[in-house]
């Protein structure tokens, strides 16, 4: 056992910090509260004037799947040769391995989703995992959370010859597969148990019936307007959840996002305006969406923006106007709604897992330094 004693918590529940103990067996939070019974064999660790924070959560990014320091080589998030792809898993791709992973969980990222790029209209399902460890199958939070699709440019830009060289195409191959599932979905329920009148196996179809039956979300890509709009569209013709990531134009159709209410990953916005669907970005985007009521979450898309530096990019957004708790619920307890695995992580709440960051300040300052991480109620 463990208790963390004496901090000022923030547990991404509450507005207001309180100062207080966690106590931590078998790594999940037992309880917290003022003075706990910390007597037997309970390793201390004081916290006396220091924070105490959920473990940082990214909704949506490819760390592991990049590989860090590797090059055009090492990038394992985008299958190149195909444009439809559910069936490709993000966690074949991970490398636990990857340096990026000790530098994100230095930092107090103590959870990420992560899966495959936006090269492909479908391009396979998304894993949560703890940054931490050697083996992934070790490391899943939960496994198959969302399937990625993508609109926009980057389909049209990579299959530009081979398959898709507009909007229209893009939605339509999208809409195509969505059809397809329904009906293979039933011919199997109209074969029952007859085997000789079941439709042909198809590992493809077999991918999307989760998204059919609701069971998971389309993750979609969508930075412009157009796109965001083209999206929903297309979920709410197909009866399917979605979550928006991205939303580079969210600020544009605040109004609209808030009436639509699913959850928004919005980003990476420390980059450069590297193509035509960034040049509206802004750091406002973030707070405008949070202040209308709708669930927001600020991701780094790692590694496009270093994993590190998600704390950093919720301080920019707090620069930028937002309100600093929306803030930290953005980089907390929002992305693991958003990923699907609030149960688990995301917030300071007994019976979820212990993920803490210790720091001697507010972690959205440059200046702050991490004190501790704790993953599992294990220090790093």
């Amino acid at each position: 056992m463990l208790c963390v004693k004496n901090g000022i918590i923030h547990d991404a529940i509450h507005r207001e910090a309180f100062k207080g103990d966690i106590l931590v067996e078998d790594g999940k939070i037992k309880e917290i509260g003022e003075n706990l019974e910390t007597g037997g064999d309970i390793e201390i660790v004081d916290a006396e004037g220091l924070h105490v924070y959920p473990g940082f959560v990214e909704a949506h990014g490819h760390i592991g799947l990049d590989g860090y320091g590797i090059g055009y080589e090492g990038m394992d998030y985008n299958e190149m040769n195909d444009i439809v792809t559910p069936h490709l898993r993000g966690i074949d791709g991970v490398k636990p391995m990857d340096a990026a992973f000790p530098h994100a969980a230095a930092a107090g990222v103590t959870c990420v989703c992560v899966g495959p790029g936006s090269a492909n209209v479908l391009g396979g399902t998304f894993t949560t995992i703890k940054t931490v460890g050697k083996r992934v199958d070790d490391m899943v939070v939960r496994d198959g959370v969302a399937m990625k699709c993508a609109f926009g440019e980057n389909p049209k830009r990579v299959y530009r010859d081979k398959k898709d060289s507009s909007r229209m195409t893009t939605a339509a191959l999208l809409r195509e597969m969505l059809f397809k599932t329904r009906e293979y979905m039933e011919k199997k329920e109209a074969a029952g148990e007859d085997v000789s009148k079941k439709p042909a196996f198809d590992m493809k179809l077999e991918a999307l019936i989760p998204v059919m039956k609701g069971e998971i979300p389309l993750k979609a890509h969508a930075h412009a307007t157009e796109d965001i709009f083209a999206a929903l569209r297309i979920a709410r013709e197909f009866g399917v959840k979605i979550t928006l990531e991205h939303v580079t134009e969210g600020h544009l159709i605040v109004e609209e996002l808030a009436k639509e209410n699913v959850p928004l990953a919005v980003g990476p916005t420390l980059t450069s305006a590297s193509k035509f669907e960034l040049r509206n970005k802004s750091w406002t985007t973030p707070g405008l969406l949070a202040a209308a009521g709708c669930q927001v979450s600020i991701i780094t898309d790692s590694p496009v923006i270093p994993q590190e530096y998600l704390p950093l990019c919720a301080g920019l957004a707090v620069q930028a106007g937002m309100d600093p708790f929306a803030a930290l619920q953005a980089i907390t307890i929002n992305p693991a709604k958003h990923a699907g695995i609030a149960d688990r992580v995301g917030s300071l709440e007994a019976g979820k897992d212990a993920d803490m960051v210790i720091t001697d300040g507010c972690p959205f300052e440059v200046s702050t330094k991490v004190k501790r991480v704790l993953i599992d109620g294990k220090g790093i």
